[in-house]
C-alpha cells in the first residue's frame, strides 16, 4: 500500500496538515495565554503602584525619612518590590535594597517611558535574583509638577514555569497526534486508492480518444463529483470541438466582412495571414503568403513599424501611402502585438482614409477660397471708402464712380454670403426631414424660370427659347426646384455673348423627366468639366468675377438635384457652347405629396 505515490502523498499531506495545524494552534494558544498573563501581571503592578501613590502621598513630600519603612511594609504585605525615585531618578527608598547604595535609575526603560507617558513597563533579567522581573513605573505629580517615580516589580518565575509546562504538554500532544495521524492516513489512503485507480484507467482511455468510455464506479462521496465531471467532459468534448470550429468560422466571417484590411506579420516582417478585404485591396495571392511585406506592399515602413511594435511591446498607429490598383491611397494603419500558438506576431489593420483626406483637403480649400472671395470685395470697398473719406467731393463724377464700385462690391459680398448661407442650410441633416415635397408640373416650372430671367437676357439681346415641355409631374419643393433651373439659365446668360441663343426644354423618357439647358456661349474645356461642381471652382476667375459669379451656383445645383433624387450631366466644347441635362423620377398619379 505504501509503495504507491498517491498513498505516500496522502500520508505526507495528512501528517503535514495535522501536525502543522496542531503546532501552530499550540504556539498561538501558548503565546496568547503567556501574553495574557503578562498583561494581567502588568495591570496588577500598575494598580499597586497607583495605590502606593495615594498611600505615600504625604510621606513623599513631607516625611521622606519614613519612605523606607513604608515601602518595606508594603512589600511584605504584597510580595512586590517597591522603589521610590525623585524627579532626577535618584532612589529615595527601595523595599529590597539600601537606597544609599543604589545607582541613579533615570536611564531605566520603564522610568523613561513613565516620564513621557501615563506609565512605563519593562521586562529584564535580574542578576541579583537570577530571574526575569517585570517593572512598572508611574509618574508622581505635586500640584501639576513632576516630582518623582513610583516603581513596582515582581518575579516572572511563576509565569515562565507555566509556559514551560505548556510546552511539554504541546510536544506530548504532537507525538500522540503523529501516531494517530499515521494510522488514519494509511487507512484513508487505502480507502481512496481504489476509486482513484479506476478513474485513472478510464481517464486514460478517454484521453486516448475513446470518448464513449464512461466511469461506472461509485463511491458515495465527493469522488462522485469528479467521476461525473469526467463523464460530462467526455460527453461534451466533441460538442466543444464543434463550438470551437464554429467560433473560428465566426471570426473568419467577421474578418472577411470588414471594410478594413487585416494582415498578420511574423517576427521577420513576412505576411502570415490576411482577410478577404486585405487580399482585395492589395491584390494578394496565396503565393504572397510568407513573402516579406516590402515585396508585396512595396513600402518598408510597414515592416519597420511591425518591428518597433515587437521591440516596444505596445500598439502603434501610422499614416502611410500605398498603391492600390496603381492609384496611391492613404491608409491609417493600427499595429498591435499578437501571440498565437506560442509565437509572437504583429496584427495590422489598414483603414483607407483617402476619401476622408480628400474631404479634408476640399474643406481646407473651401475655407481658403471663401476667405479670398470675401477679402477681394472688402479690399475694394476699403480702398474706395478711404478715398472718399479724404476726398473733398470737388469732382462729383469721381465720387459717384467710387460709390458705384462700393455698392457693386457690397452686392457681390451679399450674393456670396447668401449663397454660403443657402449652401449651409442645404447641407443641414435636418433639411431632408423637414422638407415638404409636392407634385410639380415640369413644363410649368421651366416656363416660370425662363420668364424670371427673360429681362436679363433681353439686356444682352439674347434669344431664350423653350423648345418643348411636358405636363408630367415630379416630386420636389417649388422654390428650391426653380432655383436649380434658374441657376443653370442664369449661367447660360452670363457666359453667352450678346445676340446668343439659349434653349430650354423638358420631356419624359423611361419613367424620368428630362430637363436640358443649352447655350452657344464660350463653352468649357474638357479638363475643367469634372471640377465645375466643386465649391468656388471657376474656369475663368476674371470673367466670372466680372459677371458676378462666385463659384457656388453649380455646387448648389448639384446638391439640390441629389436631394430630389435626380442626376445632372454636362457636355461642353470651347467656342461651341454648353448643355446641361437633368433627370428626375416621374411622379405617378397615385403618389401623394410628402
Amino acid at each position: 500500500m505504501l509503495n504507491t505515490k498517491i498513498t505516500r502523498r496522502i500520508l505526507e499531506s495528512f501528517l503535514l496538515l495535522s501536525l502543522t495545524g496542531l503546532l501552530i494552534l499550540g504556539v498561538i494558544l501558548m503565546d496568547f495565554f503567556h501574553n495574557d498573563n503578562l498583561n494581567d501581571e502588568e495591570h496588577d503592578l500598575l494598580l499597586h503602584a497607583q495605590i502606593i501613590e495615594h498611600t505615600l502621598h504625604d510621606d513623599m513630600y513631607r516625611h521622606r525619612d519614613q519612605l523606607a519603612t513604608d515601602v518595606s511594609e508594603i512589600s511584605v504585605k504584597t510580595g512586590l518590590r517597591v522603589t521610590i525615585l525623585d524627579e532626577t531618578g535618584t532612589v529615595l527608598a527601595d523595599s529590597n535594597s539600601d537606597a544609599e547604595t543604589m545607582d541613579n535609575h533615570w536611564r531605566r526603560p520603564e522610568v523613561q517611558s513613565a516620564f513621557s507617558h501615563e506609565y512605563g513597563s519593562a521586562i529584564r533579567y535580574s542578576y541579583t535574583l537570577q530571574q526575569n522581573m517585570m517593572y512598572v513605573a508611574i509618574p508622581v505629580h505635586n500640584h501639576g509638577r513632576f516630582s518623582g517615580i513610583i516603581r513596582t516589580a515582581t518575579s516572572l518565575q511563576p509565569i515562565e514555569a507555566s509556559l514551560q509546562h505548556s510546552i511539554r504538554v504541546l510536544f506530548l500532544s504532537l507525538f500522540i497526534s503523529f501516531i494517530v495521524s499515521v494510522l488514519l492516513a494509511i487507512w484513508l489512503a487505502h480507502r481512496q486508492l481504489s476509486p482513484i485507480l479506476n478513474i485513472i484507467q478510464t481517464a486514460r482511455a478517454i484521453m486516448g480518444g475513446d470518448l464513449s468510455r464512461r466511469i461506472t464506479y461509485r463511491t458515495g462521496d465527493e469522488f462522485d463529483i469528479l467521476i461525473h465531471t469526467i463523464n460530462q467532459l467526455a460527453a461534451n468534448l466533441a460538442h466543444k470541438i464543434d463550438e470551437a470550429q464554429t467560433e473560428n468560422q465566426k471570426l473568419n466571417l467577421i474578418l472577411d466582412s470588414m471594410d478594413n484590411g487585416v494582415l498578420l506579420f511574423d517576427e521577420t516582417g513576412a505576411i502570415m495571414d490576411a482577410n478577404r478585404q486585405a487580399c482585395k485591396i492589395f491584390s494578394l495571392k496565396p503565393s504572397d503568403m510568407r513573402r516579406h511585406s516590402i515585396h508585396v506592399l512595396g513600402n518598408a515602413l510597414i515592416s519597420d513599424t511591425a518591428q518597433q511594435v515587437l521591440n516596444k511591446e505596445k500598439a502603434i498607429t501610422i499614416r502611410v501611402t500605398l498603391p492600390v490598383s496603381g492609384t496611391p491611397h492613404i491608409f491609417k494603419v493600427y499595429f498591435a502585438m499578437f501571440v498565437t500558438h506560442q509565437r509572437t506576431a504583429v496584427l495590422a489593420v489598414f483603414h483607407d482614409i483617402s476619401l476622408l483626406d480628400d474631404i479634408y483637403q476640399r474643406q481646407a480649400a473651401f475655407v481658403g477660397n471663401a476667405a479670398h472671395e470675401l477679402r477681394t470685395p472688402l479690399t475694394s470697398i476699403r480702398g474706395f471708402a478711404e478715398f472718399l473719406a479724404e476726398d473733398d467731393f470737388s469732382s462729383p463724377d469721381v465720387s459717384h464712380h467710387c460709390s458705384e464700385v462700393i455698392l457693386h462690391e457690397a452686392e457681390r459680398m451679399d450674393r456670396l454670403i447668401s449663397s454660403l448661407l443657402e449652401l449651409a442650410r442645404l447641407d443641414s441633416r435636418e433639411l431632408g426631414k423637414d422638407m415638404k415635397k409636392e407634385p410639380l408640373a415640369a413644363g410649368r416650372m421651366l416656363e416660370l424660370s425662363v420668364q424670371a430671367l427673360l429681362p436679363k437676357a433681353q439686356k444682352k439681346q439674347q434669344l431664350v427659347q423653350i423648345v418643348r415641355t411636358t405636363s408630367a409631374q415630379l416630386l420636389a419643393k417649388e422654390d428650391l426646384f426653380r432655383q436649380i433651373l434658374q441657376n443653370l439659365i442664369d449661367n447660360a446668360i452670363k457666359y453667352t455673348p450678346e445676340n446668343g441663343t439659349i434653349k430650354a426644354e423638358c420631356w419624359t423618357e423611361a419613367g424620368n423627366i428630362i430637363f436640358a439647358i443649352e447655350d452657344n456661349g464660350i463653352g468649357i474645356d474638357a479638363k475643367h468639366l469634372p471640377l465645375i461642381f466643386d465649391r468656388f471652382y471657376r474656369v475663368d476667375k476674371a470673367r466670372a468675377r466680372q459677371s458676378g459669379g462666385n463659384g457656388i451656383g453649380l455646387s448648389l445645383v448639384k446638391f439640390l438635384v441629389k436631394i430630389f433624387g435626380g442626376t445632372i450631366n454636362v457636355e461642353s466644347k470651347p467656342g461651341v457652347g454648353t448643355r446641361f441635362t437633368l433627370a428626375f423620377p416621374q411622379l405617378d398619379a397615385s403618389q401623394p405629396s410628402i
